[in-house]
């Protein structure tokens, strides 16, 4: 059987981050991080269409078994940043789903506290976690890829059974 895996997603109409993490022996192991991007100005449905196939071309190239995603949040002046981010929410939830995959969604501040203990963590603070526990020589950009390697690692974290598979996997 293969290792488990998720996909951790920073939702975006222009920048949509992800990042693939495995159970690996010693702790979460980087598949992929990138960006999925969408170009077309002036036709939000051209840009959900370019969202929903990049995010689809991740999940049918990399299987992963769960999606983790950032909740929407909204703050009470800028409601329309939280309407359009819903629409690009709602395409990536809809690739996930047709590809028979359970999304988990974290709220911003569970992601931080789970990362660096701190609910309000800023992104600088995000990134060096995420460098810091996944091991990695540079910290992730952009922000959207770090962000959704640290979606990635707090569902990650909170499956308890993959901390035993990570001890008893061989490498490969």
């Amino acid at each position: 059987m293969s290792q488990p895996r998720v996909l951790g997603i920073d939702p975006g109409l222009n920048t949509t981050g992800y990042g693939v993490l495995e159970v690996a022996v010693g702790g979460p192991k980087v598949c992929e991080a990138g960006v999925v991007r969408g170009e077309t100005r002036g036709s939000l449905t051209a840009r959900l269409n370019e969202i929903f196939d990049g995010v689809s071309e991740v999940i049918a190239a990399l299987k992963p078994t769960a999606v983790a995603l950032e909740q929407l949040y909204s703050h009470y002046e800028r409601p329309r940043t939280a309407i359009l981010m819903g629409h690009a929410r709602g395409v990536i939830c809809l690739a996930a789903t047709r590809a028979g995959l359970q999304v988990i969604s974290y709220s911003a501040t569970q992601v931080k506290k789970t990362l660096t203990g701190n609910g309000r963590a800023s992104k600088v603070q995000m990134q060096e976690a995420v460098q810091r526990e996944l091991k990695l020589r540079i910290a992730p950009e952009p922000h959207d890829v770090s962000d959704a390697l640290a979606i990635a690692l707090c569902h990650y974290y909170s499956q308890r059974e993959w901390a035993s598979l990570a001890r008893r996997s061989k490498p490969a």
